[in-house]
């Protein structure tokens, strides 16, 4: 049943404490209990605070609690029955049940949504314009699109880029995947900024009929990410040789020649980590998640690479870290990132933990603590390192200036390390590329 604001405003602890809240003045305060309603971009900090669902809020009523908006194709509908409408792109039909998160990416949509960490998400861009410049083949990180569905703020126009050979929402079709435009993803990202990553499911049916109840329970009944193991499901099936090398306008994908071998765990690897690896000097095999210890070492590797992924680690953890323990007490160097980079920790000894809303985007700020540089990185991940789960000999080397937690450990004595973001920049700045000739070094 919906309250009234003057209920709610007595919740938040009176005028002042709702002003503050929401970031209005008290002035609008007085006024939202003047007309008996809420302007629905402030509905998730109040429902946050409260408790409450969306159809308590005051003022909420009409169609976007079921009925279908004049104009509207698609609905992103929540686990607590919170409704964004919007135009429907893209691949007709209804998405997994998903964790909703947002990406702060201006640039490389096509990037990230063939982003293997992306399997069970629905992406969110807090950047307006997404579909500008198009899709292309060459710039696809996998085979296909793992996140489960894409919202967006503007509808995509006609791309204008030379190397573009479909529009987003052509691309999309082709991908099987839907997409949402004309959805206020200011709400959306402060919806999951205050109150976390809920769960979600986005629809674009052929026919236009939405049960908006059904799929709220469908989202709701999902168990979410945690305990959640995906690398499996997006590790390629069977070893393979990699070859291609970073793509330059001149020459396209080019490598040097190879002066170490390493294997690559995948575990969820883009494409471009592979190429960064191959860009320098190193001849690459890459192997499934589950692939054993003697299976790696039956290449010869002078350094092996654990790549991102999805899931929760520590569910991966439970195949993946019998096989690095092992590799450690060999003396293998190894460099891990993302996932890779939580596996290696959990190896030696420490625990993860799931972030309230992660890190995605192409902008994140992480200090280097041995020489206090500051490096703009790529980063896409939902749990994180407990740095207070490290045993002693794992040093502590990089740490986000966003909120604190740990981006990067290094045991020297065992020829290891690793970080949390994704230093071959796809999409991204190219402030940490030297990482990857830092694990060349090492190996040598």
């Amino acid at each position: 049943m919906t309250i009234s604001i003057a209920e709610l405003i007595d919740r938040l602890g009176g005028t002042d404490a709702a002003a503050n809240l929401t970031g209005v003045t008290p002035d609008a305060i007085r006024k939202w209990r003047h007309a008996g309603s809420i302007p629905p971009r402030h509905w998730p900090a109040m429902m946050a605070a409260t408790g409450l669902a969306m159809t308590d809020m005051p003022g909420a009523s009409g169609p976007a609690l079921g009925d279908t908006p004049p104009g509207a194709t698609a609905a992103l509908v929540l686990g607590d029955g919170t409704v964004f409408w919007g135009r429907g792109f893209g691949a007709t039909g209804e998405s997994l049940p998903s964790e909703l998160c947002f990406n702060t990416g201006m640039t490389g949509y096509q990037e990230t949504l063939t982003d293997p960490s992306y399997a069970g998400q629905i992406i969110t861009f807090t950047f307006p314009h997404i579909g500008n410049v198009g899709a292309n083949d060459e710039d696809n990180e996998a085979g296909r699109v793992f996140a489960r569905g894409l919202v967006v703020k503007e509808d995509a126009t006609q791309p204008s880029n030379y190397r573009a050979t479909s529009d987003l929402d052509g691309w999309l079709r082709a991908m099987g995947v839907p997409g949402i435009a004309g959805v206020d993803t200011r709400a959306v990202t402060l919806r999951i900024r205050d109150a976390g990553a809920p769960n979600a499911i986005l629809a674009y049916p052929a026919d236009g009929k939405f049960d908006i109840p059904a799929l709220a329970a469908k989202a709701a009944s999902w168990g979410g990410l945690d305990g959640l193991d995906l690398a499996a499901d997006v590790s390629c099936a069977e070893p393979y040789a990699w070859t291609g090398g970073i793509w330059t306008w001149e020459s396209g994908f080019t490598a040097p020649p190879a002066t170490r071998r390493v294997v690559a765990i995948d575990y969820g690897a883009k494409r471009n980590i592979l190429r960064a690896l191959t860009a320098a000097g190193c001849a690459v095999t890459v192997v499934p998640a589950t692939a054993s210890f003697e299976t790696i070492m039956g290449y010869a590797p002078d350094g092996v690479f654990l790549s991102n992924g999805p899931g929760d680690p520590a569910a991966t953890a439970i195949y993946a870290v019998p096989v690095l323990q092992k590799l450690i007490q060999a003396g293998i160097p190894i460099f891990g990132i993302c996932l890779g980079h939580q596996l290696l920790a959990t190896a030696l000894g420490g625990t993860t933990y799931k972030l309230a809303r992660g890190h995605r985007g192409a902008n994140q700020p992480v200090q280097d603590l041995a020489t206090g540089r500051v490096e703009i990185t790529a980063q896409n991940h939902g749990f994180a390192v407990d740095e207070a789960s490290l045993p002693a000999g794992v040093q502590v080397t990089h740490k986000s200036l966003f909120d604190g937690s740990n981006e990067g450990i290094a045991c020297p004595g065992k020829r290891v390390f690793s970080v949390q973001y994704h230093p071959e920049a796809s999409p991204g700045p190219s402030d940490s590329a030297h990482l990857f000739s830092r694990f060349v070094a090492m190996m040598a």
